[in-house]
């Protein structure tokens, strides 16, 4: 009987030092998507880092928090290419000028991130108190953003994985103010899978090669509905917003303004004083110098309002203006009686009554206010 011989199993290297360096950088590219560790991805980065930059441009550099480098694996491979490969040509060129634009926006963004570490630093023999929008980012990169770096860890790895960004928020007792920083990151993975799944991006073609278009679309659904969950996230708080309610001025405030007639000998009559205005729903007022009365309706439960010297609240529609050609026995109707009693009167006269404006002046005088 035959004995089968035991084949000899070779260890596979894994992490950067399995990459493909003498096969090209297109290859290290593919290789770094599928089997380097986002902290050797950034290890490798930081090492190229060191190589080129000033100890203080550095000192920047690594002010910047991890989660920053979301979807910078194409410039780590790169960064790793060039450290281990001497291959020179147009892309290797054009991918070494991506990665070196890329260390001087992560310059810029830490320089302002170490000074502030450094000032917390100094005064650390002091109590220092942060500021709310500091309490707020260090919260967002301790939760949702350790969130979304599982979550692209475990799609580097294949897996079918996904998050409800809404629950999340829930459970980190995070708000709409939280939700920028974390579009941000969805909308640059949405973007880079768009171009890869629609092949209008040579990079992200090449980048995601290694994976099939089914995955491609269903990492744009997630993306797309993290996306629709901050939009409900946003619009839940607008719903939820308190509205300011402007206090309504005080009677007296309302009326130091207005301008009529106090008294008219003419017509020997004296006006109510305007206070008397406020809140009532039937006003009468009479021109001395035109001959015109007007009533004044509304429908308002607040009743009259007074700005300047404008009625505010008039209904437009029924209340009505008209010029008296006997102005003593109307007014003395308007006087003496009641609402309904002066409307009879009113519907007797000859002339039309218009639409008033709701401006009073000084020759106006204020007659009666009804509180129906």
């Amino acid at each position: 009987m035959a004995v089968r011989k035991k084949k000899k199993v070779v260890a596979r290297r894994s992490g950067v030092t399995g990459a493909p360096f003498a096969k090209g950088l297109d290859a290290v590219h593919s290789f770094f998507h599928t089997e380097v560790e986002r902290k050797d991805l950034i290890s490798s980065f930081k090492s190229y880092a060191k190589t080129q930059l000033s100890k203080e441009h550095m000192q920047y550099l690594n002010a910047v928090p991890d989660y920053k480098f979301t979807m910078a694996t194409w410039h780590c491979a790169t960064a790793a290419f060039l450290i281990n490969s001497s291959e020179e040509g147009e892309r290797v060129d054009y991918w070494k000028g991506a990665l070196h634009g890329y260390m001087h926006k992560l310059i810029i963004m830490g320089k302002d991130l170490w000074f502030e570490k450094e000032s917390q630093r100094k005064d650390s023999d002091r109590v220092v108190s942060l500021s709310p929008m500091q309490r707020l980012q260090n919260k967002i990169s301790a939760t949702i953003m350790q969130d979304l770096l599982d979550l692209e860890d475990s799609w580097m790895e294949s897996e079918k994985t996904s998050l409800d960004i809404y629950a999340l928020f829930k459970k980190h007792g995070l708000g709409a103010s939280a939700t920028k920083p974390v579009r941000e990151v969805v909308e640059g993975w949405l973007l880079d899978y768009s171009d890869a799944y629609n092949k209008s991006c040579p990079d992200a073609v090449e980048g995601y090669s290694h994976l099939k278009r089914p995955e491609l679309n269903r990492r744009l659904k997630a993306c797309e509905s993290m996306i629709a969950d901050l939009d409900r996230i946003t619009s839940a708080a607008k719903a939820t917003r308190k509205t300011k309610v402007k206090a309504p001025k005080t009677a007296d405030k309302q009326v130091r303004h207005v301008k009529y007639k106090t008294e008219d000998n003419e017509f020997k009559l004296v006006s109510i004083p305007p206070i008397q205005m406020i809140g009532k729903i039937r006003l009468y007022l009479f021109n001395t110098k035109t001959k015109q009365i007007t009533e004044y309706l509304t429908q308002s439960a607040q009743g009259f309002e007074i700005s300047g010297s404008t009625i505010k609240n008039f209904d437009a529609v029924n209340s009505r203006i008209v010029k008296l050609r006997k102005p003593d026995e109307f007014l003395g109707i308007v006087l003496k009686k009641t609402p309904n009693q002066i409307s009879k009167a009113w519907s007797e006269l000859t002339t039309k009554s218009s639409a008033p404006n709701g401006r009073i002046n000084k020759d106006t005088i204020i007659l009666k206010a009804f509180d129906k």
